[in-house]
């Protein structure tokens, strides 16, 4: 799929925008002023594929936090700021590799100002974020509601104004929690801009109805070839955050890396415990650092025909299984056997294959 075309944006070691990967985001869920606590959250995000992490930065002892943070992790740091234009620049001095900011939130021209200047002096980003529930009066008036017109004037009349005082090393977000908007506003801003584009929905919702939002929402932007960073936003682990954006990635063929685990939705012909083997095999194939296809089916009559699409699968009988390889049996195994026998085979994958990352 072809990409819009955006600026290159360079984020602490990483760079988005123009032809580089969609990067993964998350933020953490942990006080920032817990040094240890964020930055074991932050070591687990990045074991799940988190790219760059965004941690709140409410007050000073936050904003002085990240130079602790920043030195035991290994992925950019992005201090999240709302109102206080002094935590933007402590946090700069201490070491964050992005700022995000509102400027309506900041306060006076020159509190932004003063923020813009201490970016621009240590060539950081600044991430210019506007939210469908935080939209100025007037242009909810201009609209007659909140809109993904006003939303998109919103983001850039204040990436005019940092513009203006002479610093375009922006990346924009955009957000609702109006799935159509969302997409539409960023059709709107994609078709006006080259900064580099942050996605999501915002306020997305818990692990189910975050999840569809999310897909739905995340699913139409970038198969247009909209984006540049992700984040999918949930109520919950963010590790489930990572595990999703992984998924719509790959889904949408942006992002190659990591086993697809397809599975029956069972039916009565089903003879083994189909519900808690899937989730086994999706918790155990995640280690493996290989680019195929699994598929798990609870029954040994159609089974072996469903997962030919696959590269290996396992079908549950009575008692036994079947192993398959690229659409035919491979061996039959006792029941208790089918989990190592899948495990033996994915260990000795690339012996024989070459799908490997």
């Amino acid at each position: 799929m072809e990409r819009h075309k955006t600026r290159e944006v360079k984020i602490g070691n990483r760079i988005i925008g123009g032809n580089h990967p969609i990067a993964i985001q998350s933020m953490t869920n942990t006080k920032t002023e817990d040094v240890a606590a964020t930055v074991a959250q932050i070591h687990q995000l990045t074991k799940a594929g988190c790219e760059i992490i965004r941690c709140a930065v409410p007050t000073m002892e936050a904003a002085k936090a990240l130079g602790e943070i920043k030195k035991q992790i290994t992925i950019p740091l992005v201090a999240d700021i709302h109102f206080d234009y002094r935590l933007a620049i402590a946090a700069m001095e201490n070491g964050a590799d992005k700022i995000r900011i509102n400027p309506g939130n900041i306060g006076s021209a020159d509190r932004v100002k003063a923020v813009v200047d201490e970016a621009k002096s240590r060539n950081i980003p600044i991430r210019v974020g506007v939210n469908s529930g935080s939209l100025e009066k007037d242009l909810v008036e201009k609209y007659h509601g909140v809109t993904a017109e006003g939303i998109v004037e919103s983001a850039l009349d204040k990436v005019k104004m940092i513009e203006d005082m002479g610093y375009d090393n922006l990346v924009i977000s955009i957000k609702s929690s109006d799935v159509m908007m969302c997409v539409k506003a960023h059709e709107l801003i994609a078709s006006k801009t080259e900064h580099p584009l942050h996605v999501g929905i915002t306020e997305a919702g818990t692990l189910i109805s975050g999840n569809i939002k999310s897909s739905i929402g995340l699913g139409l932007i970038l198969s247009k070839g909209i984006g540049d960073t992700i984040r999918v936003s949930l109520t919950g682990d963010p590790i489930e955050e990572i595990k999703s954006a992984k998924l719509i990635l790959r889904t949408l063929g942006l992002r190659k890396g990591g086993i697809e685990v397809v599975s029956c939705p069972t039916c009565g012909r089903t003879q083994i415990n189909l519900i808690q083997l899937a989730n086994q095999v999706e918790t155990m194939v995640a280690e493996f650092p290989l680019d195929i296809k699994v598929a798990v089916m609870g029954c040994v009559v159609n089974g072996p025909g469903e997962a030919k699409e696959a590269d290996l699968g396992v079908a549950g009988g009575i008692g036994e299984g079947l192993i398959i390889k690229h659409g035919k049996v491979f061996k039959k195994v006792p029941e208790e056997e089918l989990l190592p026998a899948l495990r033996y085979e994915l260990e000795h994958w690339s012996e024989t294959n070459v799908e490997t990352i």
